[in-house]
């Protein structure tokens, strides 16, 4: 039975919704919260819809065992392909993650914006449905970011090779003028230091990071399920590949936080 007191739950394809996770732990401090790193399936975009409704099913059910009271789908992927089908059928309330098209088409000058996400976010019934509202005033370049969240995954953030693809994918942006660039996977914050470089200050980059973590908070209120403890959160992270990268993007937090290597 789920409490107040009871966890959040997160879940992602890999480490990247640790992006999502460190917004939410800093809006809602006294939380308790559940990560489950599916890295051993990383990355979800190249994968089929009924494969990435699969794994997100059984995400889901590991985290309704951990006696979760809310779920956080931190992938975009798994957002715009599965959240449909987990909404009916699970009672609990699941907060979901997609590109931030509109705030970008709301703050663009040039009208003029860049998406890069995977091949699964861009090509779902989703995100077509979000995209075509805003594309008869505002010009989408969308780029899939093939090989970018398995280079995180490997921790190669500051690679060579991450530069040149990264290269690869934004000069078509520069050369199209966009003044906005939506960051539509989890794992691309990561990259802002790397993307900075390339594209300069004068691009705005938007994430939703921030955003789902008001959600969050919003849901957890209107159920009553606001954690009334003052005691700080505690944090448990479940990872089925090697838990090194995870470790790494999480090593400031390292007082409060227990990342475990475990088989589902």
């Amino acid at each position: 039975m789920t409490s107040k007191n009871s966890s959040i739950g997160i879940f992602d394809s890999g480490v990247g919704g640790t992006s999502i996770w460190k917004e939410i732990k800093t809006l809602l401090p006294n939380e308790n919260t559940i990560y489950l790193s599916d890295s051993k399936n990383a990355p979800y975009g190249e994968k089929s819809k009924q494969n990435i409704i699969d794994l997100s099913i059984k995400n889901t059910d590991f985290l309704l065992h951990q006696n979760c009271k809310l779920i956080v789908v931190a992938c975009n992927t798994a957002t715009t392909n599965a959240i449909k089908v987990l909404r009916q059928k699970y009672k609990i309330p699941f907060i979901g993650i997609e590109p931030a098209i509109k705030p970008a088409a709301l703050k663009t000058k040039t009208n003029k914006i860049g998406i890069l996400a995977t091949k699964g976010t861009l090509n779902s019934e989703l995100f077509a449905q979000t995209s075509s509202t805003f594309r008869e005033h505002v010009i989408i370049k969308e780029t899939i970011g093939t090989g970018l969240v398995e280079l995180i995954e490997e921790g190669r953030i500051n690679s060579t090779e991450m530069t040149e693809l990264l290269n690869t994918y934004l000069q078509p942006m520069l050369e199209n003028e966009v003044d906005c660039l939506v960051l539509g996977c989890t794992h691309y914050p990561y990259l802002i230091p790397q993307i900075r470089k390339i594209i300069g200050d004068q691009i705005q980059i938007i994430d939703s990071g921030e955003a789902v973590a008001k959600q969050t908070k919003s849901i957890l209120e209107k159920h009553e399920l606001l954690n009334t403890n003052s005691k700080k959160g505690k944090h448990q992270f479940y990872v089925n590949k090697s838990k090194k990268t995870l470790e790494i993007l999480l090593n400031k937090y390292e007082n409060v936080i227990s990342v475990e290597e475990k088989e589902f």
